[in-house]
């Protein structure tokens, strides 16, 4: 059995990989109308690779009914205009059925979440992720790796067994440890995604990344797509220059070990009449000051 031809997944993850927010209506319930219109907003910018069922997309706060929609909901309005790159995790089975119904919405990729267990060895890691891939052989694969006590050589082992895992979303916050992994790993076996965003990726794609992932290209997709141009072409300065932008905004995301990483982003979104700023529990509000400042930085981006 010949294996497929990943080119066109490989390229859509060297780009900015955006993270929709999950939006919800008065009831609680996924407000789909407003979910079309941040999509929609996303596209007309020029964003062409979408993760739903992202971090950012509140994964773990929806339940399997709602995850379901959102990619339901996410391929429907795309229409074949982005590469999805569909959310997977929890247990293996779960895990798989999610992955086949990515398949079978028009997804050319699963992102398997960090395994959430308070046991996790590097043998069940590769265990755990070889089965998902093993069971969708035609989608590409990206493992999302969170923890720096995986030895690079492990990857490799995966990535022999299973030539569908043809990424790395990678989100330990040490470029040297990256770039010591991904060599460890197979730089060029790879495409690396940037997983700690915008602020991040310009050391990272030093290091030998092509692609980042974005929750702030929600709010404002013209910065994110300036820096990755500013990266591909090697203008450091000028990806810099939107570091300096993105700056504050990402460090009230990372405050308090990333309490408010979602709420920040649909803040930043509701102040600009785009959707509710609901988030679901373990997240929580914003107070009343950060909710200013946020405001604040939407309004000069959105001049």
């Amino acid at each position: 059995m010949s294996t497929p031809d990943f080119t066109a997944q490989r390229t859509a993850l060297a780009d900015v990989v955006a993270i929709p927010v999950t939006p919800f209506g008065e009831d609680g319930r996924i407000d789909a109308p407003a979910h079309r219109v941040l999509l929609r907003r996303l596209l007309d910018a020029g964003v062409r690779t979408l993760t739903p069922n992202g971090n950012t997309g509140e994964f773990y706060a929806l339940d399997p009914q709602e995850r379901r929609a959102v990619v339901e909901l996410t391929a429907e309005a795309t229409e074949g205009e982005a590469v999805l790159i569909v959310g997977v995790g929890h247990e293996v089975p779960t895990a798989i059925d999610a992955a086949r119904h990515a398949q079978d919405s028009g997804a050319r990729m699963v992102m398997i979440h960090q395994p959430v267990h308070p046991y996790v060895s590097a043998d069940g890691w590769v265990d755990y992720h070889h089965a998902i891939a093993e069971a969708v052989p035609e989608l590409g694969v990206v493992p999302y790796i969170r923890a720096a006590r995986l030895p690079g050589g492990r990857l490799a082992e995966l990535g022999a067994a299973c030539p569908n895992v043809i990424g790395v979303k990678y989100a330990v916050p040490d470029p040297v440890t990256f770039a010591a992994f991904a060599r460890d790993a197979g730089l060029d076996r790879f495409v690396w995604v940037a997983g700690l965003a915008e602020s991040y990726a310009p050391s990272y794609f030093s290091a030998g990344a092509s692609g980042f992932t974005s929750g702030l290209v929600n709010v404002a997709p013209a910065l994110s797509l300036s820096m990755i141009e500013a990266l591909r072409a090697g203008d450091h300065p000028a990806a810099m220059k939107v570091w300096e932008q993105i700056r504050r905004f990402e460090e009230l995301r990372a405050e308090d070990g990333s309490a408010y990483n979602v709420t920040v982003v649909k803040e930043a979104l509701a102040s600009l009449g785009l959707c509710r700023r609901d988030v679901r529990p373990p997240s929580s509000p914003l107070p009343s000051a950060v909710r200013a400042e946020v405001a604040a930085i939407a309004g000069e981006w959105s001049l």
